[in-house]
């Protein structure tokens, strides 16, 4: 190998998909390179061929999939050709991967230690002493706190963002010439995203690393990248250094992408939000008290002393870091969860003590759209099944109910005919639209969006945003929404409130916190947000 070849040459890459599939290639003809020391991030929507090529290249593909033509290199050595045997010594050794969710893609019943310890194991020759030493050191260097306790830790006793401090210390223990990282940070908060993406870049340079970074996060890119990759279904539509692609794509599809990224500058818009609140929490309080066998029973506080109210018309956000209490609120002003202390109004009716007997006459009045939209509606159950239930629930005739999700589908932007399909016929942006229609069919006065665009992309994320922030202004809603997202919360909020551990530090009007945060801890998080110096699209239209 010259010093001019690049760890990763990707050239003409074709994969076929199964016969039946809606097109025929998943890759359609990509070249792409990564050299040595640089971060290449290839970007695109779901669907775009980002993964497979990744699963390409370390010898992963599923037998379903068919290089149809085109080749990998790695260092000049040709990975497609390579045998089963050749690729098991190439893994870990000369390339790597960090999978987007470390707790699928570690043994919950192994410590982390003893999951590091497999790669050394299996391609060195040192003892167990020397293998201890190797995989202290490096959890060190991923900066994982207290190395002694956590080498021994399972995966479930480690939080999200020191689980994939182990994944990162085990891709690169010993030190490979090409890491491929799919979607690291997704499911992260943005102080621990932060604290990642610094970490691979840090130990990138350190090490000369190649690396290609999966990612539907501009933000990330803007932080990170030296040159970026476009796919849009399978096909490379754009590729060159990041200030060229970010400032000056040539492409429309690479455009519309970039449009549709949220500003972290808040809109202005006028909001008629009046009269009495339609939610009012005073001192609303959630204790858990954990224990174990072997352990001595600590109090924690989920939710501690808040206060918040919404008027119709409205949008409260709440924003913090994974922990800080957001959901917990949610869910106690919901009623899912029962709060341990403090009152919750819904107008004058308070619901924080009632009983569920007489709470079941006012659950029709807070409605709440969760994460993840394919876990939140029964796959053996049409659509129109699930939207139309809890109407009928209520009292509702079948009739009445079908005619409310008919319209109720041309409100979310979608075929009322699809009401007979099931929710695996749909795609996530198109799941999420029918579970905000089944929130709506009750009617509701409040409706909660906890984390409802985290996991879509950036084109489908600012569809929805735009869909729900119409929604608010044409029912004249009260929405509570929850988000780690601080450019999603900066395009639809009216109102932030931060939570940190149990607590709101800060509440004002988005444009006040947004221009001038006071409190220490939000002055981290908005330093933390990826790319918050480049300014992308506006977000929902006004």
């Amino acid at each position: 190998m010259t010093d001019a070849t690049p760890v990763l040459a990707i050239d003409d890459l074709a994969i076929r998909l199964p016969e039946g599939g809606d097109r025929g290639r998943a890759v359609d003809g990509v070249t792409l390179s990564v050299n040595a020391g640089e971060i290449v991030c290839l970007v695109g929507e779901s669907g775009s061929g980002k993964s497979v090529i990744a699963h390409t290249t370390m010898g992963l593909l599923p037998r379903a999939l068919r290089i149809e033509r085109g080749g990998v290199r790695l260092e000049g050595e040709d990975v497609v050709a390579a045998t089963p045997d050749r690729l098991r010594d190439l893994r870990c050794t000369r390339m790597s991967m960090i999978f987007q969710e470390p707790m699928t893609a570690l043994n919950p019943v192994m410590t982390c230690g003893r999951q590091i310890d497999e790669v050394l194991q299996e391609h060195t020759a040192l003892d167990e002493a020397q293998r201890r030493a190797k995989i202290l050191e490096i959890m060190t260097q991923v900066r994982l706190p207290e190395p002694e306790r956590l080498i021994d830790a399972y995966p479930h006793q480690l939080s999200g963002g020191q689980r994939q401090r182990i994944m990162i210390a085990m891709a690169l223990i010993l030190e490979p010439v090409l890491l491929i990282a799919d979607e690291p940070t997704t499911a992260l908060d943005v102080t621990t995203q932060a604290q990642i993406l610094s970490l691979i870049r840090d130990l990138q340079r350190q090490k000369g690393t190649g690396v290609l970074f999966i990612t539907h996060d501009f933000g990330v890119v803007a932080e990170i990248a030296d040159r970026v990759a476009v796919l849009q279904r399978g096909k490379l539509v754009e590729f060159g250094p990041t200030a060229d692609v970010l400032r000056r794509p040539q492409h429309e599809y690479t455009r519309m992408l970039i449009a549709s990224v949220p500003s972290m500058t808040p809109r202005h818009r006028e909001v008629k939000a009046g009269g009495k609140p339609v939610l009012r929490t005073e001192k609303l309080s959630k204790t858990y008290v954990a224990s174990g066998f072997f352990q001595k029973a600590r109090t924690v506080h989920a939710a501690d002393d808040v206060t918040l109210e919404i008027r119709r018309g409205e949008t409260l956000g709440i924003v913090g870091e994974s922990g800080s209490g957001k959901s917990t609120v949610a869910r106690c002003i919901a009623r899912l969860i029962d709060p341990t202390g403090g009152s919750i109004f819904l107008d004058d009716d308070e619901i924080g003590g009632m009983s569920r007997g007489r709470l079941r006459q006012h659950r029709k009045r807070v409605q709440i759209v969760f994460q993840d939209p394919y876990r939140s509606l029964n796959p053996r159950r049409t659509v129109g099944a699930s939207i139309i239930e809890g109407p009928m629930n209520y009292g509702l005739s079948r009739e009445a109910a079908l005619a409310r999700a008919r319209g109720l589908m041309e409100t979310v932007k979608l075929d009322p005919a699809a009401l007979e399909r099931f929710p695996h016929e749909f795609s996530g942006g198109q799941r999420q639209r029918i579970c905000i229609a089944r929130a709506l069919a009750m009617e509701p006065e409040l409706l909660i969006a906890d984390e409802a665009v985290s996991a879509l992309d950036v084109s489908v994320q600012a569809q929805v945003l735009e869909l729900l922030d119409q929604i608010r202004a044409t029912l004249d809603l009260a929405m509570l929404f929850i988000t780690h997202d601080l450019r999603v919360a900066a395009q639809v909020c009216d109102r932030v409130a931060v939570m940190h551990r149990g607590k709101v530090v800060e509440h004002g009007p988005a444009g006040e916190i947004f221009s001038n945060p006071r409190h220490a801890y939000t002055r981290e998080l908005f330093a933390a947000a990826p790319g918050r110096h480049f300014q992308f699209g506006a977000g929902p239209s006004a």
